[in-house]
């Protein structure tokens, strides 16, 4: 069952590039007593998470910022070391944590994994924005599958 308003963000460790190498983070760590906007993408360098998806919210990360959201995430089902280059292409800074889910655990966890086996991805996340208040779920946007509508930073910017 898919995550939903009023749970909690289940417990699991994920893979962030930093300046310092690539660090495992707990979701206690990335949403405990903090306001956090975490959208997922299907795939690193893919075209529509690179044209718009990550760009959005690049381009919308001081707005998002001025509305009270302390962290960014920017989750996919790729290794951290994709992510990491996925973020330097698309000049992220330190506007937006890139965290990896090697595995699609913690997509699977939130019940928004796809089998995107037949277009030669595997297992993927949906592509879905949340907003988390202190490691609970205040808002679930997840696109119909090919849509990229209800997740873009201007829409979670107008749910803030």
């Amino acid at each position: 069952m898919a995550i939903k308003v009023g749970d909690k963000i289940p417990a699991a460790t994920l893979k962030v590039p930093t300046k310092d190498g690539i660090q495992d983070q707990s979701t206690e760590q990335l949403f405990g007593g903090k306001k956090v906007v975490l959208f997922s993408v299907p795939g690193a360098f893919t075209p529509t998470c690179s044209m718009k998806h990550l760009p959005g919210f690049v381009q919308n990360a001081a707005a998002i910022r001025a509305k009270g959201v302390d962290t960014i995430i920017c989750l996919s089902v790729n290794d951290a070391f994709v992510m990491s280059a996925w973020g330097k292409d698309q000049n992220v800074g330190d506007a937006i944590v890139m965290a990896a889910d090697g595995n699609g655990e913690f997509a699977r966890a939130l019940g928004l994994d796809f089998d995107g086996s037949k277009f030669g991805m595997g297992v993927r996340s949906q592509r879905f924005a949340l907003i988390v208040e202190d490691g609970v779920v205040k808002h679930v946007a997840v696109e119909a599958p090919g849509k990229f509508e209800v997740s873009s930073a201007e829409a979670i910017l107008a749910k803030l």
